[in-house]
């Protein structure tokens, strides 16, 4: 997953957060901006929008996955371009895949066997998803067994309480514990930002997150009733920036939830750019946790190869 070393975590370092300020205000106003300042058209727009492509962990989180639906969603992920708009793209022999397939714990076993030979990770959520209110001993239980089960990455849910009561060293503990269960497994911490009131709350959590050792931290689950926004995302990304200054240590970022459209992936894509640079469009670095986006994307490359929009069941996920 990364051509980086791995975040090794910092020990609690609350004086790195408490003191800091987020001004609501300023940072819509900035997240307003990002789609009106920067234009991207014809085949520069079509290029990050493969380049997206190559970003998204493919998800199905639904209480009736079965194993024919991920196989399905597996087989999109490996050929997420129609073939033939791949080739009038000229990038038939690219081998563009999704940036990894996310399922349930007990459907990684049918992502893996999907997605053997093909290098795309399988993705996992766990620790009591989406709520997290599971027993920290069965947290780390999920994560053991899907890791067992073949799992590169794991998708792990924070205690809410923890932010809303301020207790920091219990967050630190938490997502520490986590961490180690996840052995080799990269760890992506979702901090349900749309649970925590404030942007405050989300730069704090993002910092403690990162201190804990996490490669990644996502905004949400997808089932909050807010989840991914572009003012959470900025003051997330601030938090990424900061954390490197004060350790040297690169961690990535990956919005998630109520994502559907090539204007959103355009979107936070101009937002890594802006705020983090080119290192960040990589796969290694960010990812966008999104189903029907995918759907749409190739809708709108099919539209820039031959100048006419399709309907959208020409370009089904599963």
């Amino acid at each position: 997953m990364s051509a980086h070393p791995r975040n090794t975590g910092t020990g609690l370092r609350t004086e790195w957060f408490e003191d800091i300020a987020v001004n609501r205000s300023a940072s819509e106003r900035r997240a307003a901006s990002l789609g009106t300042r920067r234009t991207v058209k014809k085949e520069y727009q079509a290029a990050w929008l493969v380049k997206a492509i190559t970003c998204i962990d493919l998800t199905t989180l639904a209480g009736d996955d079965t194993e024919g639906r991920v196989k399905r969603l597996c087989a999109k992920a490996k050929r997420p371009i129609r073939d033939d708009i791949l080739e009038a793209l000229g990038l038939a022999d690219e081998g563009i895949t999704t940036g990894a397939v996310c399922v349930y714990p007990t459907m990684v076993p049918y992502a893996v066997k999907a997605l053997r030979g093909s290098n795309i990770p399988v993705a996992s959520v766990a620790t009591g998803f989406p709520a997290g209110l599971t027993p920290l001993p069965q947290k780390l239980a999920e994560i053991r067994y899907a890791v067992d089960q073949g799992a590169k990455e794991i998708d792990i849910v924070i205690t809410r309480e923890h932010v809303l009561t301020q207790n920091w060293q219990a967050l630190f503990d938490e997502i520490s514990a986590m961490r180690e269960a996840c052995g080799d497994a990269h760890m992506k911490a979702i901090l349900a930002t749309g649970d925590l009131n404030t942007l405050r709350n989300v730069y704090r959590a993002s910092m403690v997150a990162m201190q804990a050792g996490s490669d990644f931290i996502k905004t949400s689950t997808g089932k909050e009733d807010v989840n991914a926004t572009i003012p959470v995302s900025l003051t997330m990304v601030r938090a990424l920036r900061d954390f490197r200054e004060f350790s040297g240590q690169i961690v990535g970022f990956k919005p998630a939830g109520g994502m559907k459209t090539a204007k959103d992936a355009m979107l936070w894509l101009i937002l890594m750019k802006e705020e983090l640079g080119l290192p960040w469009l990589q796969p290694d670095l960010f990812r966008l946790g999104a189903s029907s986006m995918l759907a749409d994307i190739e809708r709108q490359l099919e539209h820039y190869v031959t100048g006419r929009y399709a309907a959208s069941n020409r370009h089904p996920l599963a």
